[in-house]
């Protein structure tokens, strides 16, 4: 069989590019005749972020996947935008040449034994590269890295915006509303947070991009078939120049985390050994993701609530950025933000860090249940491991994230599904409460999420459905030679 290059891009983000690397590495595993190629877009004002990125740039290559950094564009001035996504968006805009001049040497190079492109993988934020691949004539997918439902939900943006007049919010116009790809009318205040003003950048990029999803040659989604089989199945039966073919070929999912890479970041040898001293699924695990940060008055419920369930846990807290563009940092000073005298009350039942490396702590056999801002790696990630989930979106998509899990799959415990950080409080009551249920809980949530958890092995053996998928996606990539 002929060689064949397939060529990736991401947001240069930990939630998008690490997804996007292990969908490269299983795609070249899968087929050995593949190789590919991930262009790495720099982004300094990230530094855990970028030190990812010069961590892949120094990788030796790895198997069949290589990564080349590209030239650093000029970042957008802070005028330039209101939300975060206006930024990334205008960033990855300004490396458009630097994204042609690197398909362009790697055409070129077609006629070696790596073979010729017949792909180039974009994600959800890096829709002005539709353009290079069509004046290339590469074809070009959108390697989706949050659930269907999130696709969903995007590929119907344009009508749903259509619904409401142009000077009134989505909030002012109706409580619920009926979406593609969900069983149940979703309510306003799960909405991403996109939504809740029209009128800033973000929203407007959001659906700048989401129109142009229909102009790629497919979507492949990192979920299964068995998880979110009645959003796939009316995406299936939706007409073909609203949703692409749809390609469900996860759980895709980075093992090793990122301690590989940046273990002395974490304290991770001090996390691992308090674990290890703990009994069996006795300890909650409280993180809200590399972006996820809480106001001290939310922090301090939190830690009142903890405090009154008397569980073990692990909680990584992260500070607020000060620079919009920026990631949350850890704490120096925890005392300056928990109750008075909670650290000590605490001490030797739980263990409070910064960020960690997520997927390590979940594989352990001491945790036994994820307080999660529900995003879609950290849910794959705990479907994967068996460890259930207390609902707390903070950011994007993770309010609709967690809306599906409770109200539409059953396979979560709902703490909260509308947090709004600035906005609301969870009191440490029901912080309290939703811990004890969680932890407690034997009845059809937690049989439903073992169920699907032992559904995520299954998926990859010869005729699972993930398996078949990419097999259909791998035809179609071949048959342009």
């Amino acid at each position: 069989m002929k060689k064949a290059k397939v060529v990736f891009i991401s947001t240069p983000a930990l939630g998008n590019l690490v997804p996007t690397i292990e969908f490269a590495k299983h795609l070249t595993q899968t087929n050995q005749n593949f190789s590919a190629t991930i262009l790495l877009i720099n982004i300094p004002q990230r530094p855990l972020v970028q030190s990812y990125n010069d961590f892949l740039a120094a990788t030796a290559t790895t198997g069949n996947v290589h990564f080349l950094s590209l030239p650093t564009a000029d970042p957008p001035s802070l005028d330039q935008f209101d939300a975060t996504i206006g930024f990334l968006s205008l960033l990855i805009q300004n490396h458009t040449s630097q994204v042609k001049d690197a398909l362009v040497n790697l055409i070129s190079d077609s006629d070696s034994d790596s073979g010729q492109v017949v792909g180039f993988f974009i994600d959800m934020f890096c829709t002005p590269f539709i353009d290079v691949a069509k004046e290339l004539n590469i074809p070009c997918y959108l390697y989706f890295a949050s659930p269907a439902t999130f696709l969903s939900f995007m590929c119907h943006l344009s009508s749903l915006d259509a619904q409401v007049s142009v000077n009134t919010e989505f909030k002012d116009s109706a409580t619920h509303f009926n979406i593609l790809g969900f069983s149940n009318p979703v309510p306003v205040n799960c909405f991403p947070s996109f939504m809740l003003k029209r009128k800033i950048d973000g929203y407007s990029w959001f659906l700048h991009h989401a129109r142009r999803y229909k102009e790629t040659k497919g979507i492949v989604v990192n979920t299964f078939q068995e998880l979110e089989s009645y959003c796939l199945n009316s995406l299936a039966s939706a007409v073909a120049d609203v949703v692409p073919p749809v390609y469900p070929i996860g759980p895709v999912l980075d093992h090793n985390g990122p301690a590989q890479w940046h273990q002395d970041l974490w304290g991770h040898e001090n996390v691992m050994k308090w674990l290890d001293n703990q009994a069996p699924s006795s300890v909650l695990f409280l993180s809200f993701g590399s972006m996820g940060s809480l106001s001290i008055s939310q922090v301090k419920e939190i830690a009142k609530g903890l405090e009154k369930s008397g569980y073990p846990f692990l909680w990584a807290i992260r500070e607020a950025p000060k620079d919009k563009r920026e990631l949350p940092n850890d704490y120096t000073n925890l005392e300056e933000i928990l109750p008075y005298g909670f650290l000590e009350a605490t001490k030797g039942k739980g263990l409070i860090c910064g960020l960690v490396p997520q997927v390590t702590i979940l594989a352990h056999k001491a945790i036994g249940g994820f307080v999660s801002h529900c995003g879609w790696n950290s849910i794959l990630e705990s479907l994967y491991y068996g460890v259930p989930i207390g609902t707390w979106p903070v950011y994007a998509e993770q309010h609709l994230n967690a809306f599906e899990m409770v109200k539409e799959l059953n396979l979560a415990v709902e703490i909260t599904m509308d947090y709004r950080d600035g906005t609301t409080l969870v009191s440490s009551e029901k912080v309290a409460n939703g811990v004890k249920n969680l932890m407690d809980g034997e009845g059809e949530v937690r049989q439903r999420f073992k169920k699907i958890s032992e559904k995520c092995k299954e998926v990859w053996k010869e005729n699972g459905s993930s398996s078949v998928f990419l097999g259909q996606l791998i035809d179609k990539l071949l048959a342009v030679i």
